[in-house]
């Protein structure tokens, strides 16, 4: 067939029948590779530029695909990673836009007027849904990059990696509490997430707020103020000279203490809590995550609610004195809201602290459960919202495709439990350390079978 008869090339050569199958053929090659209809029936340059921009994206999701099979914490550390999302960002809106000027190009080509009446709508239609489905998911996924990159950017800090300390990685999660009632903000809950670096093994330590006569790590300089414990001998600045307090005093009494904590991406009262938590429990600890549980409900909401399992009932007061209930958390599996969960969490209305240290963990496990990638990524922009809303820490982004990994290994886990408590013969107002360390030193070594003789 000459090029001049040549149907392809030449639309004006075709029957109505050819020109309907000309059609469809151009519309799916510019589905299947992109550039390719140009080439056979328009313009052969930006038919090549095309072609060069499908075959890039093609061997880009080719060469991402193999790096991380073999490689995922390289992939996952780009994806996490403030200037990574701004390429990817940059990348899905040029190849969107490719789309739609090929995508249109192609229907100039089709020539709608020389196809069959009964088969014009359905070609236009079709190239049409296409064209927007596709573009409108770059544009999406580009808009979801950038998002996510600004919550990276106003939660974690930049800065190096940090290795293990003996396997383990240690944050110390703290939920803070600054009511209108309170001079500064005292940590409500306080737990030591130990995370076994190879196998993800998560170990949540529960520390009590209440606890009294706490040590130091020797050389803070908590320490060089109360060597024999905070409180314990010589009183404190803030009364009561329990575990919670520790934050107030420094961050409002004596912030100069920690005169490096805001550049590091921290604050003085932070790191006096931190200082605390080593001496506690004789580990190393190597980041923090401070919530404002006020606004924690708000990130309970965004990830759609949270299943709670009820033990007990649990009141809730409407009141200081704890005389008045509003309402019951009946026993049994129940999914709750934001504002449900975070009562649950808090209630003190005919309950101890230990009570409120189990489902406050109880909570964070379902947080955990909730949080899977699909349902972040489904709801990411009210998740990012509410998240740099609530959370700071000093994880650094070069650390986030690290630990993302880690998490994947630790959902293969049962999140592992050590309360200080009175269960584990922890006395809050005469706290024996060598004890607690003891006890959770026990909780951190895997135990061993006994050779048979």
């Amino acid at each position: 067939m000459s090029i001049a008869a040549n149907p392809i090339r030449n639309p004006e050569s075709g029957s109505a029948r050819v020109m309907t199958k000309r059609a469809w053929w151009l519309v799916l090659l510019n589905v299947v590779l992109p550039g390719s209809a140009q080439v056979l029936a328009g313009s052969r340059r930006l038919g090549r530029f095309g072609l060069r921009c499908t075959f890039t994206l093609i061997g880009l999701v080719v060469i991402v695909g193999l790096v991380y099979l073999f490689w995922p914490e390289v992939v996952l550390t780009a994806f996490t990673n403030s200037i990574g999302l701004w390429v990817a960002a940059a990348v899905l809106v040029f190849y969107g836009i490719v789309w739609v000027v090929l995508t249109l190009d192609t229907l100039r080509l089709v020539r709608l007027v020389k196809a069959g009446p009964g088969a014009r709508p359905l070609i236009a239609g079709f190239a049409t849904v296409l064209m927007v489905v596709l573009a409108g998911t770059a544009g999406y996924g580009a808009y979801v990059a950038a998002t996510a990159s600004d919550f990276l950017s106003s939660v974690f800090v930049t800065g190096p990696t940090v290795p293990p300390v003996d396997g383990r990685y240690n944050i110390m999660l703290l939920g803070g509490d600054a009511g209108a009632d309170r001079d500064g903000l005292r940590p409500d809950s306080i737990t030591v997430a130990s995370i076994d670096a190879t196998t993800g093994q998560v170990t949540m330590i529960g520390l009590p707020r209440d606890l009294e006569d706490v040590p130091f790590v020797a050389g803070s300089p908590m320490a060089a103020v109360y060597p024999r414990g905070y409180g314990a001998v010589d009183g404190c600045e803030v009364n009561p000279c329990k575990l919670n307090s520790i934050y107030t005093e420094v961050e409002l009494k004596s912030p100069e203490m920690y005169p490096k904590a805001i550049d590091a991406g921290s604050e003085p009262g932070i790191e006096g809590m931190r200082d605390a938590a080593e001496g506690i429990t004789g580990l190393t600890i190597q980041y923090y995550g401070l919530i404002d549980m006020q606004g924690f409900s708000e990130l309970i909401d965004a990830l759609g609610g949270v299943d709670i399992n009820v033990t007990e009932r649990v009141p809730v007061h409407t009141d200081d004195t704890f005389t008045t209930v509003l309402f019951w958390f009946e026993p049994g599996m129940q999914h709750m809201d934001g504002y449900h969960a975070l009562w649950y969490a808090r209630s003190r209305h005919g309950t101890s602290d230990f009570s409120r240290m189990e489902r406050q963990h109880q909570l964070q496990e379902a947080i955990l459960a909730q949080a899977s990638p699909a349902n972040v990524l489904a709801k990411f922009e009210s998740v990012a919202s509410a998240g740099s809303q609530v959370v700071k820490t000093d994880i650094p982004q070069s650390m986030l495709g690290y630990f993302v990994t880690l998490a994947a290994k630790s959902k293969t886990h049962p999140i592992n439990t050590v309360e200080l408590t009175p269960a584990n013969n922890v006395d809050q107002e005469n706290p024996d350390f060598d004890q607690i360390r003891s006890l959770i030193s026990a909780a951190l070594t895997p135990a061993t079978a006994t050779p048979t003789p």
